[in-house]
């Protein structure tokens, strides 16, 4: 069987029993739509939290991102994997206990202001829409190689079978899918690296084979010795090297430190920790996702280091003649191209100009839209008769980079040459990954719409229908508008995931924190805080990367400005406090009922709202 055969054989298979859980689980009432009855078990929803997790940013951008960017590349790695640590520990069990449906659920009960539920939901709407776009973008990606359709398509494809299982079965069927969805996405993560690792350095163990020695032609070095070797003979940094060109120290701390906390101000992934029976479960769930999620991301430095090793191995030095195939095919659909400066070889090279130390400067590999690039270059050669232009300075004033990083975690098993059923169980988990994050981030947009704004602020008499006919309204129009931001995205799937953190972290982390930990911070500190924190934060963002804008705050980039607009947000909140009202005592009441330990028989009862 061919690629393209296996690939709809386990994809169909796949997204027939997501299908078929999903009307299996299919709800008829808001409790169930909303937070899957409250009734999943830790170790399920500890699965689901994982597959819900791990977005295409990580199956897809972050092992890609680490292995165009090297050292740099672990910002995503560290952020990430700390920050569901800081969100179980610090401030899940607790929101569990207060109980209800959503994050502006428990900052408009909190802080006693629909204004705050208000701008709650209204943060919550930017950041998932933010999100969703680079999972659509992952979809597109995924469809576009594998079914040879354009990335448009891809992206259309992947709205149609996300809309139709997300409303279907609301939180109860995308709990018990993303159960399904983890175990698809882990084997077609875990089974090609441990293959590679094998392959090229006789280590079964992708960890161990990340520091051993390779095999064959340049057999007798380690691995990473022998990429940081590459790398220097091609007019790169060393692939190890530390904190080089604009990853320097304060872009990698406040990166990190931007994922880290915006980790904890999910709202897609806090709302998993509603759907458990009790505070104890909520617990559980937190160590049992960690468990999970540690499978996938212990193995991503090692493929991201087998897919740099390929992709140099496979490409520099060579003619047209000489491509490898998985080039010919991923150059199909635009993810990837060559711009011929006249000597006929593709050149796999360092930064083209001095001081310029982005590691995905490689020259003449571009990411997408290359058919004009293309044109006007073989324009230029026609008219000047010239030859030996550098494809670097073409790619540099054209603002691209390439290649593409999130192709090189799919593309990886055929540098390699695997068998033609891994490389299609990669498009299958590259999917599950997708999807199983979309649909929660779905179901967010859908209840800030129809529960915290339809039914808590316009209209609190709504029958339990009218509820969940527009929250499958609101998928609806959420699909479309993250289809299309899918089709145009700002960056590469982990970069725009990366600003959706802070969003996040300069939003919702402060007031949460404040909310469960300060009975003092009332409503005018909470909501002036919210809106300094993720205005700062979006203004920067949108200046850098649509504008380009100078980076202006210390240097810091887009991806890690989150952390900044998270000083912001505390900064105002608490320098307003002394001024402003404190909260009621029944909502002091509340907070001390949300801290205080309680045994866990009474703990699944969340304190009574403050209204």
């Amino acid at each position: 069987m061919t690629v393209q055969q296996w690939t709809f054989l386990l994809v169909g298979v796949t997204f027939s029993l997501y299908l078929l859980i999903a009307f299996r689980a299919r709800v008829r009432d808001t409790r169930g739509f909303y937070v899957a009855g409250r009734g999943v078990p830790a170790i399920a929803n500890g699965m689901a939290t994982a597959a819900d997790w791990m977005s295409a940013a990580s199956f897809l951008g972050m092992a890609g991102t680490i292995s165009l960017l090297g050292y740099a590349g672990g910002v995503y790695l560290m952020g990430w994997t700390g920050g569901f640590v800081l969100l179980a520990v610090l401030l899940a069990p607790y929101l569990r206990k207060f109980g209800h449906f959503t994050v502006p659920d428990f900052v408009g009960d909190r802080f006693e202001s629909n204004a705050a539920r208000l701008v709650a939901l209204l943060c919550a709407l930017f950041i998932s829409f933010t999100y969703v776009s680079g999972q659509m973008r992952g979809v597109g990606i995924v469809f576009a190689r594998f079914l040879e359709v354009d990335v448009t398509i891809g992206v259309i494809i992947g709205m149609a079978l996300v809309f139709v299982y997300a409303t279907l079965g609301g939180m109860k069927g995308i709990t018990y899918t993303q159960v399904a969805q983890y175990w698809v996405l882990i084997c077609a993560f875990v089974i090609p690296v441990v293959a590679v690792s094998w392959q090229l350095t006789g280590q079964p163990v992708p960890q161990l084979g990340l520091g051993s020695e390779v095999m064959g032609p340049n057999g007798g070095q380690r691995l990473l010795d022998t990429l940081n070797a590459i790398h220097e003979d091609l007019g790169f940094l060393s692939y190890t090297e530390t904190f080089t060109g604009k990853w320097d120290r304060i872009n990698v701390f406040c990166t990190t430190l931007a994922l880290m906390v915006g980790t904890a101000g999910l709202p897609h992934v806090i709302v998993r920790f509603y759907t458990v029976k009790n505070v104890q479960a909520a617990r559980w769930s937190g160590f049992w996702a960690l468990l999970f999620i540690s499978a996938l991301y212990l193995t991503a430095p090692a493929t991201a280091a087998f897919a740099r090793y390929y992709v140099i191995d496979s490409l520099n030095g060579k003619v047209e003649a000489e491509l490898p195939s998985w080039y010919q095919t991923w150059s199909e659909i635009g993810l990837i191209v060559w711009l011929d400066d006249g000597d006929g070889k593709l050149a796999y090279r360092g930064p083209a100009h001095e001081g310029d130390n982005e590691l995905f400067r490689i020259g003449k590999l571009s990411k997408i839209e290359f058919a004009d690039i293309q044109k006007d270059h073989q324009e230029w050669l026609d008219t000047t008769g010239e030859s030996g232009r550098d494809g670097r300075i073409v790619m540099t004033e054209k603002n691209l980079a390439g290649p593409d990083a999130d192709i090189l975690v799919l593309a990886m098993p055929e540098m390699a040459s695997l068998a033609a059923w891994i490389i299609a169980l990669v498009a299958a988990g590259g999917l599950a990954a997708a999807l199983s994050t979309a649909s929660g981030l779905l179901l967010v947009i859908s209840s800030s719409i129809a529960h915290d704004f339809y039914y808590r602020m316009l209209r609190p008499k709504a029958t339990e229908k009218q509820r969940l006919r527009l929250s499958r309204m609101a998928i609806g129009v959420a699909v479309v508008i993250a289809g299309i931001v899918g089709i145009y995205p700002p960056g590469f799937v982990a970069e725009v995931v990366a600003f959706a953190f802070g969003l996040a972290a300069s939003s919702f982390f402060p007031v949460l924190v404040l909310g469960i930990f300060s009975v003092r911070v009332g409503t005018v500190p909470a909501i002036a805080g919210m809106i300094c924190g993720i205005g700062f934060t979006a203004t920067y963002i949108l200046s850098t990367v649509y504008f380009e804008g100078s980076r202006w705050c210390f240097g810091i980039g887009p991806q890690g400005i989150g952390s900044v607009g998270m000083v912001v947000n505390f900064a105002v909140a608490l320098s307003l406090t002394p001024f402003c009202k404190p909260p009621s005592a029944a909502v002091r009441a509340m907070v001390a009922s949300i801290r205080a330990p309680e045994p866990e028989s009474d703990a699944s009862n969340p304190p009574p709202a403050a209204h």
